[in-house]
């Protein structure tokens, strides 16, 4: 039986370890100043982003379906205290689902709200991501937070550039960025049919090619088929490659640019992480930091240091055992 004695190293040791076990029970946390983050993801849930050109688990996925993983493994990356709000894009406009809440306290049901999210709650089939970022920032303008609009910049039709929106009023009102999901090469564009059933795929003749909304952008001499009152756009049927879908990064990184927001490529869950988590987007709070994993250590430390002679006596024993046996076994056989 060991014998206590404050002249005994261990019997020190030991009193210190009991000690830090009463002060990582008696304090198991205390306020410090952390960076938290308040962040606002929209989603863009057009029919573009059924195009499948990002891999999962060794199989082909959907943008959405990426973009929807993504964000549930980024739920456990943010400090608690933050908050999380969804809205979804399509059309012309966001929607908010919900305002930011905190991460932490409301994990499942922000990560429910998430994996739910489907292309068939858009209200409207077509796109212009310029106006649905304009819409998003007027909506988000006077709120405490940051916005993360997430797209692959696909629009159908492409819209006149002569009416592209100007974010000069709203520009370097609201922080965020724009995270452009998709691929750089062009792939094929899932088509549904009245059910929701996979009918396919879009084709040229499936959708517009360009905007024939207001006055062109061209010089009417390069038009064919140019009529100022019946056909500002000419009468030659266009044909291009908008059935086919992929990162429109140089826009985005445009829109970007123009309404003061950060550009990044969604690649997963890690690089988004360390994206959103930007200084200028953090907000320093007094919150709750779990210190016990402090005093658990030191007292861990101090039991190792009681027992590690006899340990240590035991290791020897063991090895010069193990020695005795082999030359024995050798002895016998040679």
């Amino acid at each position: 039986m060991m014998h206590f004695s404050l002249k005994d190293y261990r019997t020190v040791c030991l009193l210190l370890a009991v000690l830090a076990m009463g002060v990582l029970f008696a304090r198991p946390a205390e306020e410090q100043e952390r960076p938290v983050y308040n962040l606002t993801f929209i989603v863009d849930i057009t029919r573009s982003m059924n195009a499948a050109d990002f891999t999962q688990d060794g199989r082909p996925v959907s943008r959405l379906e990426f973009v929807k993983r993504t964000l549930r493994d980024l739920l456990v990356k943010l400090p608690c205290q933050s908050k999380v709000g969804l809205g979804l894009f399509t059309e012309r406009r966001s929607t908010l689902l919900f305002e930011p809440i905190e991460v932490c306290g409301s994990y499942a049901e922000i990560d429910a709200a998430i994996a739910q999210i489907d292309w068939r709650m858009a209200w409207a089939a077509d796109s212009n991501i310029a106006q649905g970022l304009m819409n998003t920032l007027d909506m988000l303008q006077n709120r405490d937070g940051s916005v993360i609009f997430i797209t692959d910049g696909h629009e159908a039709p492409p819209p006149n550039p002569r009416y592209r929106p100007a974010f000069s009023d709203l520009k370097g009102k609201v922080k965020g960025m724009i995270v452009g999901a998709g691929g750089l090469t062009a792939v094929p564009i899932p088509k549904f049919d009245s059910r929701g059933e996979p009918a396919g795929y879009y084709t040229a003749g499936d959708v517009p090619h360009r905007s024939s909304f207001g006055e062109s952008n061209l010089d009417p001499s390069q038009i064919e088929g140019y009529n100022a009152r019946n056909a500002p756009f000419g009468s030659a049927k266009v044909t291009g490659s908008e059935h086919l879908s992929a990162l429109h990064e140089t826009y985005l990184e445009e829109l970007a640019l123009a309404a003061g927001l950060r550009y990044v490529r969604l690649s997963d869950a890690e690089a988004l992480a360390e994206a959103v988590q930007r200084p200028e987007f953090a907000l320093t709070k007094k919150v709750a930091v779990d210190v016990r994993r402090q005093p658990a250590l030191f007292a861990l430390l101090m039991t190792v240091i009681v027992y590690w002679p006899f340990g240590l006596r035991r290791s020897k024993n063991a090895l010069l055992s193990i020695r005795r046996k082999v030359v024995g076994y050798a002895a016998r056989t040679l």
